[in-house]
């Protein structure tokens, strides 16, 4: 099975997210991708958060994972340890399909955003009471 790696990046009640508008659909994400040959979802969430965020994390546990069609997505609490928050150059950024923007929401209004996955969000909302 595929898989992917993500990062879930708190800071003063509030988590880090992606918002992508692409084919008049906008939602959030997760930092994160999928994984490239040879790579753990360990590998794969710190690769994805500087090529993402421009940022060097160090990861801490697997808060949780979620299977999504026939990619098994690894989901990493994560503190950044170095590079500049909004330096990302990941690929998706310039290929013309869509917006990509970074921003802070409060984790107790998650469930006011089309975020995905929405398990991950239930699960920080019941976590960060």
């Amino acid at each position: 099975m595929k898989h992917s790696g993500r990062v879930i990046l708190l800071k003063d009640d509030e988590v880090l997210l992606i918002k992508r508008v692409k084919n008049d659909r906008t939602y959030y994400v997760f930092p994160g991708g999928k994984a490239e040959v040879g790579e753990t979802p360990e590998m794969t969430a710190m690769r994805e958060a500087y090529e993402e965020l421009g940022v060097q994390v160090e990861l801490g546990d697997c808060f949780e994972t979620v299977r999504f069609s026939e990619v098994q997505q690894y989901y990493f609490l994560a503190t950044i340890v170095g590079g500049e928050l909004g330096t990302g150059q990941a690929e998706e950024f310039t290929t013309g399909e869509g917006t990509y923007e970074l921003e802070w929401l409060p984790v107790e209004e998650l469930n006011k955003y089309p975020i995905i996955p929405t398990e991950i969000v239930n699960r920080l909302m019941i976590v960060g009471k």
